[in-house]
């Protein structure tokens, strides 16, 4: 084998990986019950698919700008993903918009002393 057919296989897995976990971040957005559920699901897939797909770029176009870019993409998305979801969740346990029958710990409750 040579390294364009290794290329080529690389990047169909990668691309089919990617687009595996953005479509189960897709089907988990719709299927789960209550916002910490979904927000679980559109966080954890989507950034694994975009780690995926941007690795998929490095591999093609590898040059120390592209990886660079690369890194700046996952980087930015793997801090700025969990710290919005985390906002929301907090938003939507503040004003009671989740299913709290679905909280096995609800570390932010009222304390029993």
């Amino acid at each position: 084998m040579n390294a364009e057919t290794i290329r080529d296989v690389a990047t169909a897995i990668l691309v089919l990986v990617g687009a595996l976990m953005c479509f189960a971040a897709g089907i988990g957005l719709l299927r789960f019950p209550d916002v910490l559920s979904r927000l679980h699901a559109a966080t954890k897939p989507q950034i694994f698919g975009l780690m995926a797909i941007t690795a998929d770029v490095a591999i093609n176009n590898f040059s120390v700008g592209t990886v660079t870019l690369v890194v700046a993409i996952v980087g930015f998305q793997a801090l700025t993903a969990p710290m919005s979801a985390h906002l929301v969740a907090r938003a939507a346990y503040d004003t009671q918009h989740l299913r709290t029958d679905l909280l096995i710990v609800d570390e932010m409750g009222p304390r029993r002393s």
